[in-house]
C-alpha cells in the first residue's frame, strides 16, 4: 500500500493538505475494515465506534502526516494530556508498542495497543486521559434551596 508523504513544498496547507489529510483517512480506515473483519477482535464491545475514535485520535496526534506517532509526537502528545515526559521515558513508550523497529508507533501498531490485551503505559494514559474529562461547568440561575436540602 502506497503511504502518501508530505514533499516539504507542501506545508503551505489549503487543497494540498487537504487532499493529504484524505488520503490518509481513505489509509486509516481501510485498516478499520481489517480490524472489524479479522475475529481476534470481534468480542471487543463498540469495535467501530471504537476504531473511529482511535483514528480520530491518531491523526490528532500525527504532527508531520506522515502515518506514524514519532517521538516529538507523542512527546506532545503527552504534554497536552498534562503528562510530561522525558526523552527516555518517550523512547521506552515507543518500543513498547513498536513492532517493526522503526522508532516510531504506525496506525496499525496503535490499534494493537489499545485493542490488544497488553497493556502499555501510553495505553494507560489515553484510558484515564478520556475518562478525566469534567462535565461542562452549569450555567444559568441556581435552582432554589431551602434549609431542608443543606447537606
Amino acid at each position: 500500500m502506497e503511504t502518501p508523504a508530505l514533499d516539504p513544498k507542501d506545508y503551505q496547507g489549503g487543497k494540498k493538505y487537504g487532499e493529504l489529510l484524505e488520503k490518509w483517512n481513505g489509509i486509516f480506515q481501510e485498516i478499520n475494515q481489517e480490524f472489524i473483519t479479522d475475529d481476534t477482535y470481534k468480542d471487543v464491545e463498540d469495535l467501530e465506534e471504537k476504531l473511529q475514535t482511535y483514528k480520530t485520535k491518531f491523526l490528532e496526534f500525527d504532527l508531520d502526516h506522515n502515518g506514524e506517532i514519532g517521538e516529538w509526537s507523542l512527546k506532545l502528545m503527552m504534554e497536552k494530556m498534562g503528562q510530561a515526559k522525558t526523552h527516555l521515558e518517550l523512547t521506552k513508550m515507543i518500543k513498547e508498542i513498536d513492532t517493526t523497529n522503526s522508532g516510531t508507533i504506525s496506525y496499525k501498531e496503535f490499534l494493537w495497543m489499545m485493542l490488544g490485551g497488553k497493556s502499555s503505559i501510553l495505553k494507560l494514559i489515553l484510558f484515564f486521559e478520556s475518562m478525566g474529562k469534567q462535565e461542562p461547568a452549569k450555567t444559568g440561575i441556581p435552582p432554589k434551596r431551602s434549609l431542608d436540602s443543606l447537606p
